[in-house]
This record gives C-alpha cells, sequence and structure tokens, in this order.
C-alpha cells in the first residue's frame, strides 16, 4: 500500500478506479467515483487516499480524512452521502494492515455503502436510504404514484397549477448553469438551517468551496447537477446533487419560504423525477433520514451504515469517549417517534430564538456584522 494526497493519483489511477467501480455490483453513485475525492483534496488538507497495490499495479483505493491522534473519517464525512473502498470483491485486504499503513487508530463512516463486507460487521446502526426508481420511465413511476400516493400526488398537481395561475408560468431547467442561482439555493438552504435549529453547513467554507467545485466538474462518473424551479421568472426552488450515468444523488434541496403554500419542493421533486428518466438516470438516491416528502416519493430503499472500526489502542479509546455517547443518544431519540418529533420542536424553537437574537443585533448595530 501507498498512502497519497488525492492530487498525486495521476490518470493511470483514476482511470483504474472508474473501472473498478463500473464493474461493481453496486449502484454508480457518484460520491464513491474519484471526482468527488478529488474535490474535497482541493478543500480538506487532511484528506489522503491508500493506494493498494496487488501484482505490481493498483487495485484498490481507499479514500479518507485524518484527523488529530490517528482518528480517521470517511472522505467528505458529514456531507458525503457513500462511503468505502474501492476495490474487486476479490482484493484480499484486511481492516487491520489497512489501518495501519493509513496510521488510523480509528476510521468513522455514516453513510457506508451496503456490500462493503470490510467494514460492515463494524457498524453500529443500519440506516434506509430511499430511492425512486424511474428505470421504466417517469410515466411508469407517475401511474405507480397515483396508485400508492393519489391524495399526495393529487395536491401536489393542483398546487403546481395554482403556482402558475397565481405566480406566474411555471418553468423547470435540470441544469442550470446560472451561478446566482447556486448562490440563492445556499443562502436558502442556510436559512432552512438555522429556521430548524440545525447546523448549518454552508457557514463552513470548505463544504461552500466543495459545493462550487463539483458545481463545475463535469465527467461521466460525477457531475455536478443544478435544478431549480421559476415560477413568473422568478427561482422559487431548487436541489443541488450530482450525477453519474445512472443515479442522480439527491444532495442539497431547498425553496423560497415565501411560496411555501404551493409546496415547490414537491413540485421540483416531481420534475426533477421526469427530467431524470428523460436523461436516461434510473435511480434518484434521496439519501438517509426519513421525511415525510421522501415516504411520499420513494419506491423502495437501499441500506447505508453508521459505525467506526477501531485498533485497539489509546486512540479508539478516545474516539469511544468523543463519538459514541453521543451517536447512541442521537439514536435512541430517532428510534422513538415521540421523542423525536418533542426534539425537532425544541430545535426550531431555538433556530426562532437564535434568528430573533441575530436580528436585534443587526437592528442595533446598523444591520453590521459583529464578529461572532
Amino acid at each position: 500500500m501507498r498512502v497519497v494526497r488525492p492530487g498525486d493519483l495521476n490518470a493511470g489511477h483514476l482511470e483504474i478506479w472508474r473501472e473498478l467501480r463500473a464493474k461493481a455490483r453496486t449502484p454508480e453513485n457518484p460520491f464513491m467515483e474519484p471526482e468527488f475525492t478529488l474535490a474535497v483534496g482541493r478543500v480538506r488538507s487532511s484528506a489522503r487516499v491508500a493506494v493498494v497495490y496487488d501484482g505490481g499495479g493498483p487495485a484498490g483505493f481507499f479514500p479518507y480524512e485524518m484527523g488529530a491522534l490517528g482518528r480517521g473519517r470517511a472522505i467528505g464525512f458529514g456531507v458525503s452521502d457513500r462511503q468505502g473502498v474501492i476495490g474487486s470483491p476479490q482484493l484480499a485486504l484486511g481492516r487491520g494492515e489497512l489501518m495501519r499503513c493509513c496510521g488510523l487508530s480509528a476510521w468513522e463512516f455514516d453513510n457506508l455503502e451496503a456490500g462493503q463486507s470490510l467494514f460492515v460487521p463494524d457498524a453500529a446502526a443500519e440506516y434506509a436510504s430511499f430511492v425512486i426508481d424511474v428505470g421504466a420511465g417517469y410515466a411508469a413511476y407517475e401511474a405507480a404514484l397515483r396508485l400508492r400516493s393519489p391524495k399526495f400526488f393529487r395536491t401536489t398537481t393542483a398546487k403546481e397549477r395554482r403556482l402558475g395561475r397565481q405566480a406566474g408560468e411555471v418553468r423547470f431547467v435540470f441544469d442550470e448553469r446560472d451561478p446566482a442561482a447556486l448562490a440563492r439555493l445556499m443562502e436558502w438552504k442556510s436559512a432552512q438551517y438555522r429556521r430548524t435549529g440545525r447546523r448549518d453547513r454552508f457557514a463552513k467554507d470548505w463544504i461552500t468551496s466543495l459545493v462550487h467545485q463539483l458545481a463545475h466538474t463535469r465527467a461521466p462518473g460525477c457531475s455536478g447537477v443544478l435544478s431549480v424551479l421559476y415560477a413568473g421568472g422568478r427561482p422559487v426552488a431548487a436541489h443541488f446533487g450530482l450525477r453519474s450515468r445512472t443515479l442522480l444523488a439527491c444532495w442539497f434541496p431547498a425553496y423560497d419560504p415565501e411560496f411555501a403554500k404551493y409546496s415547490p419542493g414537491l413540485v421540483m421533486h416531481l420534475r426533477m423525477a421526469e427530467a431524470a428518466a428523460a436523461a436516461g438516470i434510473g435511480t434518484l438516491d434521496l439519501g438517509r433520514g426519513a421525511a415525510e416528502y421522501k415516504d411520499a416519493l420513494k419506491t423502495g430503499e437501499i441500506p447505508v451504515y453508521e459505525g467506526a472500526y477501531t485498533r485497539p489502542g489509546a486512540g479508539a479509546v478516545l474516539h469511544w469517549i468523543g463519538r459514541e455517547p453521543s451517536r447512541r443518544a442521537h439514536g435512541f431519540v430517532r428510534e422513538r417517534p415521540r421523542l423525536a418529533a418533542f426534539a425537532q420542536r425544541g430545535l426550531k424553537r431555538a433556530g426562532r430564538v437564535r434568528d430573533d437574537w441575530t436580528r436585534e443585533v443587526r437592528s442595533r448595530t446598523g444591520g453590521q456584522p459583529t464578529g461572532k
């Protein structure tokens, strides 16, 4: 094995990486392609790739991020929706050997790909990643949706018609290249994070930079796709995700709260499914995490895993202390719907208090930032 920075991989490495993914018996998820790792490497100095050699040539790749005291994480941890080792099923590789080569005392994952036999035994929890199958065409999907969720479909399409009557012609662009539309999406998403009391991902410079990097990425296995729903020429909902030849990984959806009564996010997802099918994409992966709109739109589920592999020693103890109690607490809440609903209401109240405080500070300082 040899550990390198993503940018040190040569053209031969990248071609073998793509060939290995093409032969894998798993969905063609763009997060597992080299372009995603290369983009993370440009914005995260901690990014590394272990290149596994067999018979003199590269036979596998393990992208990860190196933390303090050897505590490693999956590449792009926190925003990556699929993680794991890139290699053939026949690749002889041991976890301990891989961790020693990488200098890791622990490796943490939260969206481990199904079929990753090397690390699935270390999973502490299994979750469903919800998918929309449009492989038979959008008309077939819509017909099934009408049967499975007739009220949802009627309500959503009625709101789309009302949006057109009251706000102007509804228009959808599957692959929008306007940078202003991407900036608007990120503003909406940041506001949504704050409004619901969640951590604002776009407050982190590396995540913002990563999205901009991927927005300009154009490769068969990994391309950034910005989709926008317009009404009367004005953007009312948008989504940024990554696509491969056959799969669209849904990543950052958001909408303008001013148009919330029209459910523009749901309208956008239906239009997005239709456009994806027309572009030859067979699957939309909505990602893990329960949500009403996912339950309404999904046609199936695929498993993903959360957990960590730890080598015996002080580093493993530090990892457990720093991560496991929090993970177990979150899992305890998620598995109890009433408690989860109570926690969600608390987060929203906290978000409103934070927004009120921010507005008050800005009014007292003439709208100038406080530096805090």
